[in-house]
Order: structure tokens, then sequence, then C-alpha cells
């Protein structure tokens, strides 16, 4: 039996990956790195308080076998670009390279569609540059799972997203072919549960998912 640790638990994805997580046989342990109490109890289920600025701290504690980062921010909630760098690159990296020194074998992230570290877009760019750093910390296997649009019911409400995937409910049936397939929206649910199901078909060094590869594993 495995240990998984977590990094992002109370996001969209992540709240649905630690389900999955807490339900698999496969782990006798999950820890889950958060800044609140998730007022949650599981037998199996370990909690550790923090962020990106103690996360040394606790390095005696970031102990697994597989590690998975569902981390991430929005613009509206943190407008400081140097800061929205910390959360979306330094805080996945740190997480990861703390994780791999202690022993981790296997590495989950979750990143976005076109993650390219040459685009002039900010956001793009920040999630290649993440890619690039995880990939170079040479994990004996490193999964990439890069949605589009992630859909679901979120706690939070966002107007102009509402708004968006009635616009995208329209022209998403386009998006044939593999070339635009990528582009396709994923449930936040159903990125969770494939990631969960990845761990258990590693054959590759390096491995990408788009929207294809990801419903290949539910």
């Amino acid at each position: 039996m495995k240990k998984a640790i977590l990094f992002g638990a109370s996001g969209f994805v992540g709240s649905y990956l630690l389900e999955e997580l807490l339900k698999d046989s496969n782990y006798e342990q999950v820890t889950i790195v958060i800044r609140k109490d998730l007022n949650i109890q599981y037998p199996k289920l370990k909690m550790l308080i923090g962020d990106y600025t103690n996360l040394p701290e606790l390095k005696e504690n970031i102990v697994a076998d597989d590690v998975f980062i569902a981390l991430g921010t929005t613009k509206k909630n943190t407008p400081n670009q140097d800061k929205y760098y910390q959360v979306d690159h330094d805080y996945p990296v740190l997480a990861a390279k703390i994780a791999k020194q202690n022993g981790a074998k296997s590495v989950f992230l979750v990143t976005a569609v076109g993650a390219n570290i040459n685009s002039s877009v900010f956001y793009i760019r920040t999630k290649g540059e993440v890619e690039r750093d995880i990939i170079a910390l040479d994990f004996d296997h490193t999964h990439i799972f890069r949605p589009s649009m992630i859909l679901g019911m979120r706690k939070e409400k966002r107007i102009l997203e509402k708004v968006f995937l009635k616009i995208w409910a329209v022209i998403e049936p386009l998006f044939i072919g593999k070339r635009l397939s990528k582009y396709r929206g994923i449930e936040a649910k159903n990125i969770a549960k494939a990631m969960q199901n990845a761990a258990k078909h590693e054959t590759k060094k390096t491995s990408i998912y788009h929207w294809e590869e990801m419903n290949a594993l539910l």
C-alpha cells in the first residue's frame, strides 16, 4: 500500500480528488496540506496546516509515494502578479521538490491546455514554467493534466463564468478531431478521477493528458 499527499484539497478539482484518494484502497494514508482545517475526519486522513510560506517547516511530514498538486488561483482572488506566480508556480514546485527529497516517486499536476513557456500570455506562460520545473525534478513518473474549461458546480459564484459556459455549450460541439478535442470542457470530478486512475497505470517517464487522454482513464 502507498501513501499520497495532496496540495490544493480545498479547491475545485482538489476537493473531488481528496474524495477519490480517501476511497482508494491502494493508499493507506492520505496527507493534505491546507491553510485552514477542513473539519473532516477519516481514519487514513492526515491534515497539515500550512502554505507556501511555512512549507519547509513541515518537511518531515511531507512524506508520500505519490504527490498530487491541484493548486491554483484567479486574478480576482490574487490580483498581484507576483503573488499569483507564487501560488501557481513557486508553491507547486517547492511542494514537489520537498516530497521528492523525502522519497516520492510520482507527481500528478494540474495545469491548463496550451501551457507554454514561450507564450506572451502570463497565465499560459506560468503554467508552462511550472510544468518545465516539475519535470526537471526528475520523478520516476510525472503526470501532467491539461484541462480546458473545467465544468461542474463551484462553491464560489462566478457570474462571468456562467455566461461564458452558456456560450461554450454552443461552440463546444465544433471541437472535434485530435487537434481540437483538447479544448473540450471536462467535469472537475472527472479530472480528479483521471488523476487517481493514472496512478494505477504508470508506464512512461512523463505523461501529458488532454481531454481525450483524461476521458480514456475514466
